[in-house]
């Protein structure tokens, strides 16, 4: 079976341009078929602002309105997408710009209003309250025969973190998700690595710390860190799609520094033993 190397880079990474063109060289450097999944929140947050709108995010998670699905449909799909695409291209690489909604290759549905533990502004307390993020997808379906068929052809998808619902509604849809749901959907017909690239070396014991890299974390190690607080934030759900990707055929999964793509340092994330 082919290896296939699905690479997800931050948005904090694409806004930096000499960690973007480390890992970009990097990417090209990645021998056989890969996908480049990226995220851009930074850039869309500028856009907004330069645009009179207002970013709203609960507990670190972008509410999407009519008016912010505009900018981030823009930001993604268009600026962020295009530019990686052309640098890439300019790289030997033959590089294809793709949302959910292109050849119909990620369809969700959009998220129901939750309930959530909800931080107030400028303390540490919380509250309980439901949350409606919008335009946001939950991906329900993923065809990995499309993407097989591009990539044997030489062809090395972009991702952009939208997708759409079958009814003429583009979504915006978390990048790590995308990253996760494209790997498991290519499991059948490639041997897959997912590697999760952003500005750590991996999952670190102590955050203030870059040298307390956990060099493997298994599904019993996951709930045990997250009870004592080692695992916070945005890396739980990180994590979880790591481990959704695992139980689904993905061969490997790896958390580390953007750059750092080839799979041999970082957090190693897998099943139990």
């Amino acid at each position: 079976m082919d290896k296939l190397t699905i690479v997800k880079v931050g948005g904090a990474v694409v806004e930096d341009q000499a960690q973007l063109e480390q890992l970009l060289q990097h990417f090209t450097a990645i021998p056989g078929h890969k996908v480049l999944v990226h995220g851009g929140g930074r850039r869309a947050t500028q856009v907004a602002a330069r645009l009179g709108i207002e970013s709203k995010m609960v507990n670190g998670r972008r509410i999407t309105d009519s008016e912010m699905l505009e900018v981030v449909t823009m930001v993604y799909g268009g600026l962020v997408n295009k530019n990686l695409v052309a640098r890439l291209q300019a790289a030997g690489v033959n590089a294809l710009g793709l949302t959910g909604a292109d050849m119909n290759v990620l369809r969700s549905h959009k998220r129901k209003p939750v309930t959530l533990q909800v931080r107030e502004e400028k303390s540490e307390d919380t509250r309980t309250c439901t949350v409606d993020f919008g335009y946001v997808g939950d991906v329900e379906q993923a065809d990995g025969k499309r993407l097989q068929a591009l990539i044997l052809q030489g062809i090395t998808p972009i991702m952009a973190p939208l997708t759409h619902d079958g009814e003429g509604h583009i979504l915006n849809t978390n990048a790590d998700t995308i990253a996760a749901e494209t790997a498991k959907a290519l499991a059948p017909y490639f041997d897959v690595t997912l590697v999760y690239s952003f500005e750590k070396p991996g999952v670190l014991r102590d955050a203030n710390d870059d040298q307390s890299v956990i060099p493997l974390i298994t599904r019993d190690d996951f709930a045990r860190y997250v009870a004592d607080g080692t695992v916070s934030g945005g890396m739980i759900p990180k994590i979880e799609n790591a481990l959704n990707a695992t139980a689904a055929g993905v061969k490997k999964v790896v958390i580390t520094l953007a750059t750092a793509i080839d799979g041999t340092q970082g957090t190693t994330i897998q099943e139990n033993q």
